[in-house]
């Protein structure tokens, strides 16, 4: 029980934001071709859920130190 704090993954949730972003930015446009309005709100929700994602993994740990 001790080392249950060490087992504990750190990354999980701002980084899967990241890469949701990031996914959201090269997979979304190309599957809402059809519809280009789907495609800029695909572009900017991945702006905002990687920027978030980066904000919380990165800018707000530098904070903590």
């Amino acid at each position: 029980m001790a080392h249950s704090e060490h087992n504990k993954s750190r990354r999980g949730g701002p980084f899967a934001l990241i890469i949701l972003g990031a996914l959201l930015l090269f997979v979304a446009p190309s599957i809402h071709a059809e519809y280009p309005e789907m495609a800029i709100t695909a572009l900017i929700g991945g702006f905002i859920v990687g920027g978030l994602g980066f904000y919380l993994n990165f800018i707000k740990r530098r904070g903590r130190l």
